[in-house]
């Protein structure tokens, strides 16, 4: 097969070699070219991202801190001529996560994949529907070789699984459209019960699943390819609830469902339009006392912050390992106090993530280069990452338009008065200014689990919150909150378990 025909975008590797003496390090420069086979489909103005893994175990593309391989360097690119081939070399404007550059790449034996981020607008992320990717290849640094990288395919667009019990459901935001003067489109997936089809008249209750962080509607997909799950769901058994896995995409990485300076009204949107027209679609009863909403860790949180913001909107949370509840402990970080959230105040890097047995597994500062790489202007605020999105919610909006950071992304001083801005967004703090009319609202509607070996550290702030609510008067709070020893983020969550948790409810009810 002639390589030259698969071909998107051409990758040249020079390396710098000498027979006697085999150098540590070597220095290579790119030759990227568009194949025009994918012309018709590029953009001229993007993100290039080279991903350089030391595995096959997966896509080099797929490398993150998270997984602990491989490294990612990032640069823009505007005006770029789908016919103009670019030269690029180891000058010093790339943004990267290596400690070292093009000109001192270390001898070894590497997997690298280019991505050409073109379709920011409508995505927040780098693997998203519409930018172009290569395949990985294999390259040894040690050895003098023409390297020709196969980026040859587009990222497709999402697809929901063809099943009876499967629907879709997108529509125009006009709150979105407007406050964004564009078009602004809210997705939705429905999982409807096995009696669903075959009465036409009934209506039903209903479920709002909140995903993790980033996670789309699609994600039906998997519970539909989930045997067991399907079996149970199919039988005289399981309740006859509908459930909608609502959408996690925003303009800067997860919209959390909520209103934000940076965002817009994504809260707004989803209660006054998502969730009246989607009921109306699938014959849902369409009242608060047959409404809940439930979701694990990101979806944990926003799960939680809807049922506080919108107490008579939803009936119930079931909030897994949530994202911090308060940001005196945001993982290890005291935003309020605190003057750096790299290093603590011995100096340490603080870690973000752990295992069971308490091995750090990376530091918050491993964590934002990641994103920095990511992100269109060279900082996690626009990564489409975990902390870009935190940011863009509690933040308020930069005179650049974009979010104010939280920290420096370089080296991570905090800014006091942003912190004074995430307030507002601390589900602590809210409820403590706000119990003596909150907590009447939501009795009997606070399930929380937390696992006491929380690989992000959340189980600490939520320690907080528990003390907090057990210690209330006027009313004296009937939150359930369950913290398991030993356990880690989400190990117990369970669709399963939640739908059967929401037939009890709707059974006391009757």
């Amino acid at each position: 097969m002639n390589i030259k025909k698969l071909l998107i975008l051409s990758l040249l590797v020079l390396t710098n070699w000498t027979v006697i003496g085999q150098k540590e390090s070597t220095k290579l420069a790119f030759t990227v070219s568009v194949n025009k086979e994918l012309k018709a489909s590029f953009i001229s103005n993007g993100r290039l991202l080279i991903y350089v893994s030391e595995t096959d175990r997966f896509e080099p593309r797929f490398s993150s801190v998270f997984n602990g391989n491989g490294f990612i360097f990032g640069k823009n690119i505007k005006n770029w001529d789908k016919n103009e081939t670019k030269h690029l070399n180891g000058s010093n404007d790339w943004t990267k996560t290596s400690k070292w550059d093009f000109n001192t790449v270390p001898q070894r034996e590497y997997y690298i994949q280019v991505v050409w981020v073109q379709n920011r607008d409508m995505e927040s992320q780098s693997n998203s529907p519409g930018n172009l990717y290569s395949a990985p290849i294999r390259i040894n640094t040690k050895e003098r070789q023409k390297i020709e990288i196969a980026l040859s395919k587009i990222i497709p667009e999402r697809k929901l699984v063809d099943h009876n019990l499967v629907k879709s459901f997108v529509i125009e935001s006009e709150i979105l459209s407007e406050w964004w003067n564009k078009q602004i489109n809210l997705k939705a997936s429905v999982l409807l019960p096995s009696g669903y089809n075959s009465n036409p008249s009934k209506k039903y209750p209903v479920r709002y699943n909140v995903a993790g962080y980033g996670g789309r509607y699609t994600r039906i997909n998997n519970l539909i390819k989930n045997e067991k799950f399907m079996t149970w769901w199919s039988s005289k058994d399981a309740p006859q609830i509908i459930t909608i896995f609502l959408d996690g995409e925003g303009p800067f990485g997860d919209s959390y469902q909520l209103d934000s300076e940076n965002s817009g009204p994504y809260g707004e949107a989803l209660i006054n339009e998502l969730i009246p027209k989607i009921e109306k679609q699938f014959r849902i009863n369409g009242t608060p006392e047959t409404r809940f909403v439930d979701g694990c860790s990101t979806g944990g949180w926003v799960s939680l912050a809807l049922q506080l913001f919108y107490p008579e909107t939803f009936n119930g949370c079931w909030s897994y390992s949530p994202d911090p509840v308060s940001f005196k402990k945001m993982q290890l970080v005291n935003i309020y106090e605190n003057e750096n959230a790299f290093y603590n105040k011995r100096a340490y890097l603080r870690p973000s993530m752990r295992d069971l047995n308490g091995d750090p597994m990376f530091s918050i500062k491993q964590e934002i280069v990641d994103e920095n790489v990511q992100g269109v202007s060279n900082s996690y605020v626009t990564s489409g990452g975990q902390w870009g999105a935190w940011n863009a919610l509690y933040s308020p909006k930069g005179k650049d338009g974009l979010p104010k950071s939280i920290f420096n992304p370089v080296d991570g001083a905090i800014d006091r008065e942003v912190a004074e801005h995430w307030e507002k967004y601390d589900l602590l703090l809210f409820i403590s200014d706000n119990w003596p009319k909150l907590g009447p609202k939501i009795k009997g509607k606070i399930h929380i689990w937390m696992g006491d070996m929380d690989n992000f550290y959340l189980n600490n702030s939520m320690r907080d919150f528990d003390e907090y609510l057990k210690n209330t008067v006027n009313p004296k709070s009937d939150a359930q909150i369950e913290f398991t020893p030993m356990k880690g983020h989400c190990s117990n969550y369970s669709h399963k378990l939640i739908l059967k948790e929401i037939q009890k409810k709707l059974k006391e009810l009757e």
